[in-house]
């Protein structure tokens, strides 16, 4: 052997082994389960390409993973409610097979993922329901009875239907949205406040509120929407937490989309014509199925620039009613092009309810007694413009064109330069009433302090 031929041979065995010791590795198994799915997540050291395929009798996903070794625990995934009973893997030839046995069948998807802020590579197989138990979540978490096939359409005995308010927090699953002071999440706190909210819309009489992600699991952005208009939505809220590479930002803010991002989802949903039979059936019911193309243009142009504005008016309520609680970023409502907000049928708004990379929002955004201030200010805007604003053939609709909304009980948080007289002649209740409601001795107020409204004996007019 010469000593060129025991050099190359050197050389093939070191990159060999090296290729070896540089093999991925599956570090850590995340799981979550959502009311349609189940997610599976490999965290890896490095990319590594894969094929998957079924086996049936018994029902099983085999995943073969080139180069990588598997050196995560599996002992602590929880199985329960979901179609999986075991993970196991062993090692073949170059090659990983990882083997997930099922308790059913499933539809299997699987793609791989780049390193972003949060995590490294990954590999994510999604487990679809063969026979999903709904694909619209409810306020049952994933784990409880199976939820409901038919949308949601509240109608009273006398045939007037509830104000549908759907309430989606970001974010969510392997999503955690942005991470704030002492590790605190944004998908954990933005689904605390939206089922605060939700608590307060159900009790009010002839509204009712949806939550569009019940428990931690990611939904797809437009799935998000999707969930609204099947659930037949009269609005739709997407509740965050923003964050800045600043920790000094703060403040609370509202959006709406923007005239381009408006402009540019009509060009898009004209253009798929797969899916645009029943694009503007959520509120006028009005369908763009057998109309030309101009037809179709100025239908939809019609209807997201009325959707638009009253985004905009909502937007606008719900933020003034924020600025009572909480410092805000910008005092009018912003406008953005965000994925969520473009639905051609339903009012749609972003709530930023504060920045949660800045410590002390942080550290507020967490409490429960904040989330709940956040709520009821959410929960009063949305209020205001319905009752203003409210949709044919609800209830509240109906009350309004009797002169019987009646002004039923508030809450109203002190701010500076607010007092107990101002504060009754701005609900229409005396100024005794409001003492006795808070069982004041004086009219000392202080900023920050939430005085319950009682009732006013007048009904809202009819606006003009």
């Amino acid at each position: 052997m010469t000593m060129r031929t025991l050099g190359l041979l050197t050389l093939a065995a070191g990159l060999f082994y090296g290729g070896l010791l540089q093999a991925a590795q599956i570090e850590s198994v995340r799981l979550w389960r959502a009311p349609d799915n189940t997610r599976l997540v490999f965290d890896l050291t490095g990319p590594a390409e894969h094929k998957l395929f079924t086996l049936s009798n018994p029902e099983r996903i085999v995943i073969d993973i080139a180069g990588t070794r598997f050196e995560a625990s599996t002992s602590g995934l929880d199985l329960e409610n979901t179609p999986l009973t075991g993970v196991r893997s062993a090692p073949r030839d170059n090659e990983l097979r990882v083997v997930l046995d099922l308790s059913r069948e499933v539809k299997p998807k699987s793609f791989s993922l780049p390193p972003n802020q949060q995590y490294g590579h990954r590999l994510v197989i999604d487990l679809y329901d063969s026979e999903p138990r709904s694909a619209l979540p409810t306020t049952a978490e994933p784990s409880a009875a199976p939820l409901p096939q038919t949308p949601t359409r509240s109608v009273t005995e006398a045939g007037q239907r509830d104000i549908i308010v759907a309430l989606d927090a970001g974010h969510g699953g392997e999503d955690p949205g942005a991470i704030g002071h002492n590790k605190a999440l944004e998908k954990d706190v933005v689904l605390a406040i939206a089922k605060e909210t939700k608590k307060l819309i159900d009790a009010e009489p002839g509204f009712k509120a949806v939550l569009v992600r019940t428990g931690d699991y990611f939904i797809p952005l437009r799935k998000r929407t999707e969930i609204a208009r099947k659930h037949n939505a009269d609005l739709f809220v997407s509740i965050h937490a923003d964050a800045f590479t600043r920790a000094s930002a703060f403040g609370a803010s509202v959006y709406a989309l923007s005239d381009r991002g408006a402009t540019s989802e009509t060009a898009r949903l004209l253009a798929d014509r797969e899916n645009r039979s029943d694009l503007i059936g959520g509120v006028g019911g009005v369908s763009l199925d057998n109309k030309d193309q101009i037809l179709a243009s100025v239908l939809l142009d019609l209807s997201m620039t009325a959707t638009l504005s009253a985004s905009l008016d909502v937007g606008q309520q719900v933020l003034s009613s924020i600025g009572k609680l909480t410092p805000l970023h910008k005092r009018r409502v912003e406008q953005a092009g965000f994925m969520v907000l473009k639905s051609p049928d339903i009012p749609s708004i972003l709530v930023e309810t504060g920045f949660i990379s800045n410590p002390g929002e942080s550290r507020k955004l967490v409490t429960r007694s904040h989330q709940q201030g956040l709520a009821r200010a959410m929960h009063s805007g949305i209020r205001s413009y319905f009752h203003r604003n409210p949709p044919p053939g609800t209830r509240i609709a109906a009350l309004k064109s009797n002169g019987q909304l009646a002004q039923g009980p508030r809450e109203h948080t002190v701010t500076r330069g607010d007092t107990l007289s101002m504060i009754a002649t701005r609900y229409e209740v005396s100024l005794a009433s409001l003492r006795q409601a808070n069982g004041l001795g004086n009219d000392q107020i202080r900023v920050g302090q939430v005085l319950k409204v009682p009732a006013g004996n007048m009904l809202v007019k009819n606006d003009p």
